[in-house]
């Protein structure tokens, strides 16, 4: 059985899971209501409370690696393709394609990119660091607003050589500046989880 707790943030609504001292997972608000009750116990652990805690750091920019224990449930093709994720670094982005070549399948772009779909952990194992050849964001499973506005974060608290440009496409869509503004104490509110989600 494993301890969740809900909390609402500039995101939107998470939850964040873990089995034992594990992280197993982190829910997008659009995946919530998917969630199976029977399978979790609303319980805000201290280690839930610390993952959330190195969220926090890494939207305000103070945090670059973060120090969690994780626990990956998939394949084992799906694993190889989120431990290739945890390895790219803060600010930097790799091609789908590239993924697929590291780890040895140079057609694999289109298999990489239902891996990351189905990544268990976001932030945590960065598939929003993942984008197309093209520069282009392709997709990810909070939305491409957060995918851009993740990416802009770390470009901005990353020291870029002098005129360099970010290697991705920005979207022409309007959104918020991210992170928030430091004057903006309600940015991060832990909220009161609800059992099962109903």
């Amino acid at each position: 059985m494993q301890n969740i707790y809900f909390y609402e943030t500039e995101m939107g609504r998470i939850a964040i899971a873990v089995e034992e001292k594990f992280l197993t997972n982190i829910f997008y608000e659009d995946r919530l209501n998917s969630l199976e009750s029977d399978q979790f116990v609303e319980c805000e652990t201290k280690e839930i409370k610390n993952v959330f805690h190195q969220i926090q750091e890494y939207l305000c920019g103070e945090r670059k690696v973060f120090d969690v224990q994780i626990l990956l449930r998939g394949t084992n093709f799906q694993k190889s393709i989120w431990e290739q994720l945890i390895k790219i670094p803060y600010g930097v982005t790799h091609s789908y394609k590239e993924i697929a070549q590291q780890i040895g399948i140079p057609k694999g772009a289109r298999a990489v990119g239902m891996a990351n779909h189905n990544n268990p952990i976001p932030i945590i194992v960065p598939c929003h660091r993942v984008i197309g050849t093209s520069g282009n964001l392709v997709g990810y499973g909070g939305g491409l607003d957060l995918k851009q506005k993740l990416l802009t974060l770390e470009v901005k608290h990353k020291i870029l050589p002098r005129g360099a440009e970010p290697p991705w496409t920005p979207r022409k869509e309007s959104w918020t500046p991210w992170p928030p503004s430091a004057a903006d104490p309600g940015a991060f509110r832990a909220g009161i989880g609800r059992k099962g989600q109903e």
